[in-house]
């Protein structure tokens, strides 16, 4: 009987998957649209009357994006209210829907990535399964083409070069 080998494992070749990256964790988007005067704008007493009742510890330990689902005129210090209040609640609190918390958290996780550790390394980041903005791809790319010996996208069985070292 013939042995199986795993010919992608003894190639070398390290494995990017976004989804490694990407922080575990309660993602919440709070609407202001709640806390606005019938709904259509701000009125200060009103709004802080609506953020002094509110529950802010249901956001405990959760990454919180802050946005409006209706088209209203909201002065700056209404955003900063609503963070101050998640302060010392919430991991991470962010201007924006569900799309940009997650694009800020890949962002952070970046940001934070040690490119050492793929140092003169060939490197196939991984294109199917995750959600992930274009944005992080181009910014992966920057950051990994000064250390690695080759990148790639795809999968194992179907990759594309993108970069390889003379």
């Amino acid at each position: 009987m013939t042995e199986i080998r795993n010919r992608v494992e003894e190639s070398g070749i390290i494995s990017f998957d976004f989804r490694d990256l990407i922080p575990k964790g309660t993602r919440s988007v709070l609407d202001l649209k709640d806390f606005l005067f019938e709904g259509v704008m701000v009125r200060e007493k009103d709004f802080r009357d609506k953020v002094a009742a509110y529950d802010w510890e249901q956001f405990k330990d959760h990454y919180v994006g802050i946005t409006c689902s209706v088209e209203a005129i909201l002065p700056l210090w209404v955003f900063m209210v609503i963070a101050s209040k998640l302060e010392g609640k919430a991991k991470m609190v962010i201007r924006g829907n569900a799309a940009h918390l997650e694009g800020a958290l890949l962002r952070r996780a970046l940001e934070q990535l040690d490119v050492e550790q793929y140092r003169d390394k060939v490197v196939l980041v991984k294109g199917c399964g995750a959600e992930v903005p274009e944005s992080a791809y181009i910014t992966l790319t920057l950051l990994l083409q000064p250390v690695v010996k080759t990148l790639m996208f795809g999968e194992a069985c179907a990759t594309v070069p993108v970069y390889k070292r003379k």
